[in-house]
């Protein structure tokens, strides 16, 4: 083994996280075949297989096993060196790991550019998730910082709010509860409902705009993509629940309308969220003070929320 790589381990790692050569291509921003080529010449160096296919998926051998567990340790251990030493660069230059549930992805980048403008050379890795994906990015310790709406209650972290996010009750326009006033929630929940998966979080922030019982929910549809859900809507079949930020271009045309719905809007926050022991780099640390401060006004501009 004296003569494998970091890069090797790292290639092998990827593929052992997420068991499939595509998908550790497709995160490493390598081809397919780049991939196959770093692991088998680590296991060449091994002098063991490391991983076994069946059929079309991807099993690691007891080999590769253990050599898991320790490329792991050693990937950590960069990974600190790397953190360290950034710790003498400042802001300017530094590297920004952050991910973001989807929801943000609607205004997410204009923050990014905004706190780039002001600290040039800043290198970033943005990630987009859903709530699972992104929990499990926190938990590995393969984000700095994460923007969510539902901090983990069972991970040991920091998480601070520092904007308002509003939840509404949508409707094409020619439904016929638009223009009512003061719905009450029991009769909106009758009528067919397109929804997110079950465990992102936009699905349990509806259960708690529904008082935490979604068993008289008329679901009739549950998609993982917002904006296929606004399609959805828009032509005709359904109502649905989504996050304010999501909707602005839709309201501005007119092709969603919100219903008013009582309790509506649901107002939630966007938290900034990080592992409680995390040594976070300068880069890192100055991003979240610059969403702490200007996280709240500027999403108010990037996102008006007034249908128009």
């Amino acid at each position: 083994m004296k003569h494998a790589t970091f890069r090797q381990l790292k290639v092998f790692e990827s593929v052992a996280r997420h068991l499939s050569y595509s998908r550790a291509a497709e995160e490493l921003y390598l081809t397919q075949p780049a991939v196959s080529i770093q692991v088998r010449k680590l296991e060449e160096h091994a002098g063991q297989p490391l991983f076994e296919q069946f059929g079309k998926k991807v099993f690691l051998t007891p080999a590769g096993a253990e050599l898991l567990q320790i490329s792991r340790s050693i990937i950590q251990q960069f990974e600190a060196a790397e953190i360290a030493m950034a710790q003498f660069s400042g802001v300017s230059g530094g590297k920004l790991n952050v991910g973001v549930i989807s929801a943000g992805d609607y205004f997410f980048p204009r923050l990014l550019v905004d706190f780039v403008g002001r600290h040039q050379g800043v290198q970033l890795n943005f990630t987009v998730h859903n709530r699972e994906g992104l929990l499990s990015h926190i938990a590995e310790n393969l984000t700095d910082l994460a923007v969510m709406v539902r901090p983990p209650t069972d991970l040991d972290t920091v998480n601070e709010p520092f904007a308002p996010h509003p939840y509404v009750i949508v409707a094409p326009p020619a439904h016929p509860l638009v223009g009512r006033s003061r719905i009450e929630v029991g009769e909106v929940m009758r009528h067919p409902f397109i929804v997110r998966e079950r465990g992102s979080d936009t699905w349990k922030s509806m259960q708690e705009g529904f008082g935490g019982d979604l068993s008289g929910l008329n679901v009739a549809m549950e998609i993982r993509s917002t904006e296929t859900i606004k399609q959805a809507v828009m032509a005709g079949m359904g109502l649905s629940f989504l996050s304010a930020h999501t909707i602005t271009r839709e309201l501005q045309s007119r092709s969603l309308r919100v219903l008013d719905v009582q309790g509506f809007p649901l107002m939630l926050h966007w938290y900034v969220v990080h592992r409680y022991a995390k040594r976070l780099p300068p880069v890192a640390q100055a991003f979240k003070d610059f969403l702490i401060s200007d996280g709240a006004s500027l999403i108010r501009q990037i996102v008006p929320l007034e249908e128009g």
